[in-house]
């Protein structure tokens, strides 16, 4: 047995050399510039993310309404946001999201009211919305075309 195991653990360190040579061979350092434009995109990558999970944090959807559909022409838009935005919040997240400058945010707190089926009485949820005002001559897509 003792003489097996000898052969074995010379074969064995045979073809680690062998691998080692081959692996050698195959390892090619990268150029600097490729690196750099590597980092360069992985920044990138993460910066838009970084910005769009911000804004998804804050705007829940846009609030669809025939007064907020006349406010489109005044360049107001208006969106569901979460309870605890501020509106520095908000400002941000449209801007970073649709690339726009925004003027002005007021912010409303809609109150839950109650509501009736039959006997039992329930409560339609209340929500936050904000109004949105942006600079002349730019436009949000809301509604896809």
């Amino acid at each position: 047995m003792a003489i097996l195991d000898k052969i074995l653990k010379q074969k064995k360190e045979k073809k680690g050399k062998e691998g080692e040579e081959k692996k050698e061979e195959k390892k090619e350092k990268p150029s600097e510039e490729m690196v750099a434009s590597k980092k360069e995109k992985v920044d990138l990558r993460k910066e838009k993310k970084k910005k769009y999970l911000f804004a998804y944090r804050i705007l829940k959807e846009p609030h669809i309404t025939e007064k907020s559909t006349m406010l489109n022409e005044r360049n107001e838009y208006v969106f569901k946001v979460y309870p605890k935005a501020n509106k520095a919040e908000i400002k941000k997240a449209i801007e970073s999201l649709y690339n726009i400058d925004v003027l002005d945010v007021r912010v409303i707190n809609v109150h839950q009211k109650s509501r009736r089926l039959g006997r039992t009485t329930g409560f339609r949820k209340g929500y936050k919305k904000a109004i949105v005002k942006i600079k002349e001559g730019q436009k949000i897509e809301i509604l896809p075309r």
